[in-house]
C-alpha cells in the first residue's frame, strides 16, 4: 500500500501541512518586534527589559535548532514537530495571560525553543521525502509560506494590538499550533532506520565533512549580512520621521519580495545549476545592500528590501538545499546545525550593528552589510558549482564521504 494511500494525505497535502508549520512558527519568531513598545507600556516595563524578552526567544530559537535535529533523527520528524507544537501551545496560553515581564519572558523563551523545531524538521522532512533532482522546488514552497509568515507578522502584529490587545498575538499562534498538532497526525513518518548511539556523534560526523563546514560558514555570514542587518530596515524609515506603522508596512517588502520571487525560483529549478541559483542570489543581495548604501529613503528601503527577499529566496533556499545533502545519514543533524549558525549569525549581525544604529548611521550600516554581501555573493556561487549538482560532490572534491 502506497504512503498516500496508508495515511490519506498524497504529496501535495504534505506540502501545504509543512507550509502550514513553516508559516506558523515564521509568524511567531516575526511578531514580537512590532509588540515591543505595547508590552512596555502595558507591564510598566522599560524597553530595554521588553527587548531582552525578544532576545531570549531568538536564543532559545537558534539553540535549541541542533537539540531538535538530534532527538528527530531518533524519534522521528513529525513526532517531534507535534511535542513542538504541544510546548508551543502552553506556551501562547502562558503569554496571553501572563501578569507581570518574567513570567511573559519565561513564556516567550518556551515559545522560542518550541517553534525552533518546525522550520528545521519540514526541511528535513523534504529531504527525506522528495529525491535530490525536485527537491529545491518544495523547499522553495516551504520558504515561501516562511516569508510570507514575516509579511504577515511585521505587517500584522501592530495592527491586532491596535485593534484589540498585543495578548491576542500570542493567543493566535497558541491557537495555530494547537490546530497543526491535530493536522499533523495525518502525516506520514519518512521511512528510515532508527538512530543509536550518543547524539553528539551526529554533531561529530556532519562536522567532520568538509563541505558542511563550508556551508555553515556561508549561512553564518549570511545571518549576519541578511537577517541580522535588515533588522534596522524599520528604523531608518523611522529615523526619516515616519510611523511605526508605516516603518513595519517597508519591512515588510522583504517578506514580500522573497514570496514574490520564490515564484521565478521554481521555474528555475531544473533549468538552471545549483551554483547558478546561487549566483543569481548574490548578485540580488549586493544589489540589495547597494541601493540604501547611496542614500537613505522610503523608497530605497522598500528596494532593498525587494531585493533582498530576491535574495532570501535564491541564495538561502540554494544553501538549504545543499544542507539536506550534504550529510544525509545525518540529515536532520546538518539541517539543524545549519539553522542554528543562521541564527546566531543574526544575532551577532544585529548586535553589532547596534551602536551604528543608535547613532543614527543607518547608511553606513547599510554599506557595512554591502561589503559583506560582495564576498559571501562570491563564495557561495564558486562553492556550490565546484560542488556539483544534486547528485552530490565530484570525486575530486574536499570533505566528499
Amino acid at each position: 500500500m502506497s504512503i498516500e494511500a496508508h495515511s490519506g494525505v498524497g504529496e501535495r497535502g504534505r506540502l501545504r501541512l509543512l507550509q502550514l508549520a513553516a508559516l506558523t512558527s515564521t509568524c511567531d519568531r516575526f511578531a514580537i518586534a512590532p509588540l515591543l513598545v505595547v508590552i512596555g507600556l502595558d507591564l510598566g516595563a522599560p524597553l530595554s527589559a521588553v527587548a531582552g524578552v525578544a532576545s531570549a526567544y531568538f536564543l532559545a530559537y537558534g539553540l535549541m535548532q541542533p537539540v531538535w535535529g538530534m532527538i528527530s533523527d531518533r524519534i522521528g520528524r513529525v513526532r517531534v514537530m507535534r511535542l513542538a507544537l504541544l510546548g508551543a501551545t502552553l506556551a501562547g496560553v502562558g503569554s496571553m495571560l501572563a501578569p507581570n515581564l518574567l513570567v511573559l519572558g519565561v513564556m516567550r523563551t518556551l515559545a522560542g525553543g518550541c517553534f525552533a523545531a518546525l522550520i528545521p524538521a519540514t526541511l528535513v522532512y523534504v529531504g527525506d521525502m522528495w529525491p535530490p533532482a525536485s527537491r529545491q522546488r518544495p523547499l522553495s514552497d516551504v520558504l515561501a509560506a516562511s516569508s510570507l509568515g514575516i509579511a504577515v507578522a511585521t505587517a500584522g502584529a501592530g495592527l491586532l494590538a491596535d485593534l484589540f490587545h498585543w495578548r491576542v498575538v500570542p493567543a493566535v499562534t497558541g491557537a495555530a499550533a494547537a490546530l497543526l498538532w491535530i493536522a499533523l497526525a495525518r502525516l506520514p513518518e519518512p521511512d528510515r532506520g532508527p538512530a543509536t548511539g550518543n547524539p553528539l556523534r551526529s554533531v561529530a560526523r556532519v562536522l567532520r565533512n568538509r563541505w558542511a563546514l563550508v556551508v555553515y560558514a556561508l549561512v553564518f555570514v549570511e545571518g549576519i549580512a541578511v537577517l541580522g542587518l535588515l533588522t534596522y530596515l524599520a528604523p531608518a524609515v523611522q529615523a526619516l520621521g515616519a510611523s511605526a506603522a508605516l516603518a513595519g508596512l517597508v519591512a515588510a517588502s522583504f517578506g514580500v519580495g522573497a514570496l514574490g520571487w520564490s515564484r521565478i525560483v521554481r521555474l528555475l529549478v531544473g533549468r538552471l545549476p545549483p551554483g547558478g541559483l546561487a549566483a543569481i542570489g548574490g548578485a540580488l543581495l549586493i544589489a540589495g545592500w547597494a541601493v540604501p548604501s547611496v542614500v537613505v529613503t522610503l523608497p530605497t528601503v522598500a528596494v532593498a528590501g525587494l531585493l533582498l527577499g530576491g535574495s532570501w529566496a535564491f541564495l538561502h533556499t540554494t544553501l538549504q538545499s545543499w544542507a539536506t545533502e550534504v550529510v544525509p545519514t545525518e540529515r536532520a543533524t546538518a539541517v539543524a546545525l545549519f539553522a542554528a549558525l543562521l541564527f546566531l549569525g543574526s544575532s551577532a549581525g544585529a548586535a553589532a550593528a547596534g551602536p551604528l544604529a543608535d547613532a543614527g548611521a543607518f547608511g553606513t550600516v547599510f554599506r557595512v552589510a554591502l561589503g559583506l554581501a560582495v564576498p559571501l555573493a562570491l563564495a557561495a556561487a564558486v562553492a556550490r558549482t565546484r560542488y556539483g549538482g544534486a547528485g552530490g560532490p565530484p570525486s575530486a572534491a574536499p570533505g566528499a564521504e
